[in-house]
């Protein structure tokens, strides 16, 4: 090859490998402060168009989960206030058995229908003040509840429904009015209280019921959620090991091109020793 000076085709090449090698460390800077295989789309448009819709996917089943759990504290709110009623009548049963035996007189009747009466009251307040926000929860307000716990459209597949049937307050149990001061009395309110603890056990049945499936939910989405995530991972998150490889070739490559640079910028120089 002739020697010229009016363009220098060895330093433009070595000026080319120059600038690649730039940019591939630039690219293995990023993806090893950012931990991504992938700065911008441009990279891999493929990859980041899977990756960004899997990423869309995890925070939805991490949303569902969240849902989950929030639907299991609704329920346990619930069978909070019924477990509480269910002491009381087991309690009220208690003070029923005394006072229809005749190891209590009359007077000792009237104080034991105090407190039967003080209780029959928390029964009902408990009741009526037991919520989820705004939602009554034990006073049979038959509204529906839909519990979303999936990413998608499909409500069949990830609604669970729940209906507020149960009706704790003292009348719909059917203990309202009763009174243990006579021993006919304090005898005949057992089957009533029988029955209300019946009536309570089948509610709390029910809550749960439906907090076992909620909590099998939550640890479905959780491992839905594992395996969407390693999906993901997969395609976007930088190999440290390799993008460490690459830099450092870069880096090598880069000095080289560099020394290269160096010496075919002489070239023109040497066209000197003609003249």
């Amino acid at each position: 090859m002739g020697l010229r000076i009016g363009t220098n085709i060895a330093a433009i090449a070595a000026n080319r490998a120059l600038q690649e090698n730039s940019r591939s460390m630039a690219k293995s800077f990023k993806a090893l402060a950012s931990g991504q295989r992938f700065g911008q789309p441009g990279d891999d448009p493929a990859s980041f168009a899977i990756s960004e819709g899997l990423r869309a996917q995890e925070r939805g089943f991490m949303q569902a989960k969240r849902n989950a759990e929030n639907a299991i504290g609704f329920l346990q709110v619930a069978e909070g206030g019924l477990s509480e009623q269910n002491n009381i009548i087991v309690r009220l049963r208690e003070i029923a058995v005394q006072s229809a035996s005749d190891t209590v007189g009359d007077e000792e009747r009237e104080y034991l229908n105090l407190e039967f009466q003080q209780l029959l009251a928390e029964v009902d307040r408990i009741a009526n003040s037991t919520r989820f926000g705004e939602k009554m929860l034990l006073t049979g307000s038959n509204e529906e509840y839909e519990f979303f716990l999936g990413t998608t459209s499909s409500t069949d597949q990830d609604v669970v429904r729940f209906r507020a049937e149960a009706d704790t307050r003292a009348d719909s149990l059917g203990i309202s009015g009763l009174d243990v001061a006579d021993q006919d009395e304090a005898r005949a309110v057992l089957a009533d209280l029988d029955d209300a603890l019946n009536t309570i056990s089948a509610a709390r049945a029910g809550f749960g019921a439906l907090q076992g499936r909620l909590e099998f939910s939550v640890n479905h989405l959780d491992v839905q959620r594992e395996n969407v995530a390693s999906a993901r991972s997969r395609i976007s998150d930088a190999d440290i090991a390799e993008e460490v490889t690459e830099l450092a070739r870069g880096r090598i490559l880069h000095d080289f091109g560099i020394s290269v640079l160096a010496q075919a910028n002489m070239n023109p120089e040497r066209a000197l020793r003609l003249l």
